[in-house]
């Protein structure tokens, strides 16, 4: 459907029976199909190729290109597993009209980042290539359109190419190895017993990839890269007719292969009796418990189908937040816990599925509790108010969406043609899908809610799962075990919910409003600075990059800085402790209510040095959101329920964290970068949250966040001044201010010199490897942008060497900046992942890779390719509210000139080779670094 990846909460929209809508002048009923939305361009070549076109201008001057095969690992060959997802990488290795690397290197070249924009995935069945290209030259759609040729049936394959590119793929493969992994070989072949899908994960065997031959995997490319099986999908700021004489010019020539393969859909079995597995690992941090319930797909062609997929939606929705509900107990029955009704990992197969994150020390009471919730559902059904709840949240989403309809980013459409494509998911178009909302949402009762469940329960096709940490402090259940819980559930008889009715009125007594004692503009931005009588100070920008959208953001220096060792872990959780006990009257649960079918998001933060909130709302709740911050200002609750239940559950998250090598190293590498210090930034231990206090926690909030009249605020977006200001007055205003404070230098530093640790952890035989460069600097904000840049460089350079030349590396990042506090520093850091046999090589070729461009500076190509990158970015960022926001807030916390925001842009243009070399030449020392890598346990 048209806006199933723009709405995440609910899945689908449809008709009711006995009812008829008029769409366009067209009267629809339940029996009629969906229609397909009639702004896309579509149509079938004679070769059996699909394409898709649709004109959409936001972003402006960008195209959204996809080449969709439908074919992926399931069609591997038994010679072939892995091959699938090795075919995608070679499309960027060789083509007919891009030789070797040429064809990132031209991309790089007219903005296109590699990973960033230029990406592609593999899956059991399918393999899709994403291009997001510029589309105001007609040259590079036309090269965008050739790649796509290319990688539809012109790879090359060279053997040479191949070698150089089974490094690459195998340390992808390895990263994906441990604790995961070992347990997802364990049970897969059981709960998809019987099943191709059990052998076919796309990321293949070792063995496979270390040994094929070319011709194995050409022989996978000419069976299943083939027209008949293929989509070209383009959405953007295109002429359609245009695009679609050039789709017809490119891809009419492809031809499939003679006496042609067919392309079998593999199932999954049904089983008479449930499949149950356990599976430990001693690196596993987590123990999740998993029930499906499979059922074959339902079809969805009338409304009819999608009136039943409504249905759906607000069933998972509902019970779902029931046991989001169960979260704020003070000893909650788990970490997590969720329901879904969707594919079971392959399209042949839906499943209602059910999962839950027990405790460590209470597996089956979480496990319990999950299927509890679901009997008492079975048994009682929903209350009338969960409905409505849901109706008016589902409501909210759509008339947002619709507003925004011409406004939608033309990423979140393509991915519906995506869909569409592979498993004919609908494509009605917004206007169809909002107007069966608005006129026959109400109609669905409760009754028909509550009668999902009955047919999503079964005896037949269960299949049942664990995983869990492998240690001594854990008793694992048996497989008997899980389904002795499962049938205790099935024969409980737990109570129905009671109703409660609350009131929606979140602030009982109305402020008194101060007043803007000063009114300025920034006219060259459009903005408006106002100072409100109790200090104040608020910026308001009013845009048309979206419809229906308002940022929101308050900012004040402090932050933990000013907590005192001993108030430190109290002070850390303060806002986490807060944003869960709710505000006013409501706690967090019954505040969710009361906000039903608005679109309202505010969270309080602190940070090292700063606090304040982020959010975001529309127009017409734009006064929702204020009066949630002055509560957050003058109203905080103390639930004690709610605190016990945050610091439950992150003891039992904390538990067994050490056990997963990543974490371990993470945490160590914070203590070495900051010699130990608490504040350091690593993982927090049991002990330290035995030590968060809940009544000095709210104590360290409320000085904080007890006085308005000390923040900066900022609102943009679609704003109306003479409607926004009167409220600004009344809830911003109307607090008296405190003395200001500043942040606290507590003078954490990382060492100095050359520092080299080795960690151990874990079994598997992979490494990771963190090089920071870091020390004071005279801080300058061109030298800061100069770092980034020199990051960026490095970025192609170490691609080019460590994983196109070595094949050593998978994925390699580089990252640079200057900070100005709490003192005048830099750091710099490059990271990688690789086998550990060839960390002394890599990091000898990273360092070499410095000592070359402070030896013999960055070419030419380099840096146009960074420039262009960066100004095709900035074009798209100028556009958006949330860049806006950062912009204004980075100008007034830096004492920036705001006359001078064009900077931004004509850093681009002035930025030169010299100045990337000169940084690299000041800050970057091969010989006085930070060197911390991971190694397997000996």
């Amino acid at each position: 459907m048209y806006f199933m990846n723009i709405l995440q909460k609910h899945f689908f929209i449809v008709l009711v029976f006995v009812c008829s809508l008029q769409v366009s002048g067209q009267e629809l009923t339940l029996e009629d199909k969906i229609p397909f939305d009639s702004s896309i361009r579509t149509g079938t070549l004679d070769n059996g190729l699909k394409y898709f076109i649709k004109k959409n201008i936001k972003p402006e001057d960008r195209v959204e290109l996809r080449l969709v095969v439908n074919a992926g690992s399931v069609l591997e060959d038994d010679d072939q597993r892995g091959l699938a997802h090795f075919t995608e990488h070679m499309a960027f290795n060789g083509s007919e009209h891009f030789a070797k690397n040429e064809l990132v290197d031209y991309l790089q070249s007219v903005g296109v980042k590699f990973g960033a924009h230029l990406n592609a995935y593999t899956s059991f069945d399918e393999t899709v290539y994403i291009l997001p290209i510029p589309s105001d030259d007609e040259e590079i759609i036309d090269k965008g359109l050739t790649i796509l040729q290319d990688w539809g049936g012109n790879l090359l394959f060279e053997p040479e190419e191949i070698e150089k590119e089974r490094g690459v793929v195998i340390e992808e493969w390895r990263l994906g190895q441990g604790a995961q992994m070992r347990m997802v070989q364990a049970y897969l072949p059981i709960i998809f017993k019987e099943s191709k899908y059990a052998e076919r994960l796309p990321i293949g065997t070792k063995e496979t990839l270390e040994t094929f031959d070319p011709e194995t995997i050409k022989r996978f490319y000419k069976d299943w890269y083939r027209p008949n099986l293929m989509a070209i999908i383009a959405v953007g700021d295109i002429d359609v007719d245009r695009m679609e004489a050039k789709i017809k010019k490119q891809f009419s020539s492809f031809k499939n292969p003679k006496n042609e393969r067919s392309r079998e859909e593999f199932g999954i079995p049904d089983n008479a009796e449930p499949l149950v597995a356990v599976a430990s690992d001693k690196e596993a941090t987590n123990t999740i418990f998993k029930i499906m319930y499979k059922s074959d797909p339902e079809e969805m062609t009338t409304g009819e189908d999608y009136r039943s997929a409504l249905i759906q939606s607000l069933f998972t929705s509902m019970i779902n937040q029931r046991l989001r509900d169960l979260l704020q107990e003070a000893n909650p029955p788990y970490l997590y816990a969720s329901t879904s009704i969707g594919s079971f990992l392959a399209r042949s197969k839906s499943a209602f599925s059910c999962f839950a994150v027990p405790k460590p020390d209470d597996i089956e009471g979480g496990v319990r509790t999950l299927m509890n919730e679901i009997k008492r559902v079975e048994l009682h059904g929903f209350m009338a108010s969960e409905l409505k709840t849901e109706k008016l949240n589902l409501m909210e989403a759509y008339d947002r969406a619709y507003k925004e309809r011409d406004k939608t980013e033309s990423e979140a459409l393509v991915n519906e043609l995506v869909s569409h494509f592979l498993e004919k998911e609908p494509v009605p178009g917004i206007e169809y899908e909002y107007e069966f909302v608005k006129n026959y949402l109400e109609e669905i009762s409760l009754e028909e809610v509550n009668a999902i469940i009955g047919n999503q329960i079964t005896e037949e096709n269960r299949v049942v799962y664990l995983t869990a940490p492998d240690n001594e402090e854990i008793t694992l259940p048996t497989n008997e075990d899980l389904l002795a819980w499962v049938k205790a559930s099935d024969e409980s008889i737990p109570e129905p919910l009671k109703e409660s009715i609350l009131s929606d009125q979140l602030i009982k007594t109305e402020p008194i409003p101060g007043r803007v004692v000063e009114e300025t503009s920034i006219e060259s931005l459009e903005v408006t600075s106002l100072k409100l009588s109790n200090g104040a100070q608020v910026f308001i920008k009013s845009t048309d990059y979206k419809n229906d959208e308002i940022q929101f953001m308050a900012y004040r220096e402090g932050g933990i800085s000013l907590a005192e060792d001993e108030n430190y872990w109290s002070a850390s959780f303060s806002t986490n402790i807060v944003a869960l006990s709710g505000v006013g009257a409501y706690s967090y649960t019954d505040l969710q209510k009361v906000l039903a079918g608005k679109s309202v998001g505010l969270q309080p933060y602190l940070s090292d040095l700063e606090e304040g909130f982020r959010g975001s709302t529309t127009p017409k709740d734009l006064e929702t959101l204020l009066k949630l911050t002055y509560l957050y200002f003058t109203e905080i609750r103390r639930d004690e329920s709610a605190y016990q239940s945050l610091m439950q559950r992150n003891m039992a998250f904390l538990t067994n964290v050490m056990s997963d090598p990543n974490y371990f190293y993470q945490d160590q590498m914070a203590k070495i970068l900051s010699q130990g210090e608490m504040r350091g930034g690593g993982i927090p231990t049991i002990d330290d949250l035995q030590k968060v206090d809940h009544d000095q926690a709210l104590k360290f909030y409320k000085e904080r966040f007890s006085s308005p009249g000390d923040f900066t605020f900022w609102f943009i977006g679609n704003i109306d001044e003479n409607v926004l200001i009167p409220m600004i007055e009344k809830y911003l205003g109307s607090i008296s201010s405190t003395q200001a404070e500043t942040w606290v230098d507590r003078g954490v530093r990382p060492p100095s010199g050359m520092v080299s640790k080795k960690i151990y952890k874990g079994s598997e035989p992979k490494s990771s490897v963190s090089m920071i460069f870091t020390g004071e600097m005279e801080y300058s904000r061109e030298e800061s942008y100069h770092l980034r840049c020199l990051s960026e460089i490095l970025d192609i350079r170490l691609v080019e060497i460590l994983r196109e030349e070595k094949g050593g590396v998978y994925g390699v990042g580089a990252s640079g900046y200057g900070s100005r506090s709490p003192y005048e520093n830099f750091e710099f850091t490059i990271s990688f992942p690789c086998g550990p046999d060839n960390v002394d090589d890599l990091v000898a070729a990273a360092i070499a890779a410095i000592r070359e461009i402070q030896n013999d500076g960055v070419s030419d190509e380099n840096l146009n390719k960074i420039k262009e990158a960066q100004r095709r970015d900035q074009e798209l960022h100028w556009k958006t509210n949330g860049y806006w926001m950062n912009v204004l807030k980075t100008y007034h916390v830096n004492g920036y000139d705001y006359e001078d925001v064009n900077w931004l842009n004509q850093r681009i243009e002035d930025l030169t080779a010299e100045d990337i070399q000169q940084v690299a030449k000041k800050y970057l020392n091969p010989e006085e670094y930070i060197q911390v890598v991971l190694y397997p346990e000996e």
